[in-house]
């Protein structure tokens, strides 16, 4: 038993009843959408030819206007695959047939489409160039372009697509 006195309560707490509390609010961040919002699934190919890999200027442009520098990837259509989408895009979006080497990872980011916030999973795969040709590219591409993989490290306008870039060059070092 405690020797200390025992506090009484003030007027205001013995006449109310204890309130329940409320479950905490989420944070919310321009770069974070609540549940109720859209998410997308997509899947990309990092082709690697020797010591360059394939990237693309899409035609849609970012938000601020400039030109996009990224690795071909797209929605997987409904019955199709990861890999099989990966497959499909990396020929559509560059002209080039590819041959899978490995899964790589997944990069999640957030974008704005109609004033919405959309969360987006993209997998990405690695593939070994076959053949093809970047001249044979869809309309939704601006330009094709083969650059070295160090460089692409560092010049994809996307850091979840420059670590991707990081991961295939790590398993090809790997690999060696």
């Amino acid at each position: 038993m405690s020797s200390e006195p025992r506090k009484k309560p003030s007027k205001s707490s013995r006449s109310r009843k204890p309130k329940a509390k409320a479950a905490p609010k989420p944070a919310r961040s321009s770069k974070r959408p609540s549940r109720a919002q859209t998410r997308e699934f997509s899947a990309g190919g990092v082709v690697v030819r020797g010591e360059e890999v394939v990237t693309i200027v899409p035609t849609r442009r970012a938000a601020d206007g400039s030109r996009v520098l990224a690795l071909p990837k797209g929605h997987v259509d409904p019955g199709e695959t990861p890999i099989e989408a990966a497959t499909r895009e990396v020929r559509e979006e560059t002209g080039i047939v590819g041959e899978l080497v490995s899964e790589l990872g997944e990069s999640r980011y957030w974008y704005r489409r109609d004033g919405r916030t959309i969360g987006k999973t993209v997998a990405f795969f690695l593939f070994q160039h076959v053949e093809g040709d970047t001249a044979d590219h869809d309309d939704e591409v601006e330009e094709v372009r083969w650059l070295p993989l160090g460089e692409a490290e560092k010049q994809l306008t996307h850091e979840a697509e420059r670590e991707m870039v990081t991961l295939a060059l790590a398993y090809l070092h790997k690999a060696r």
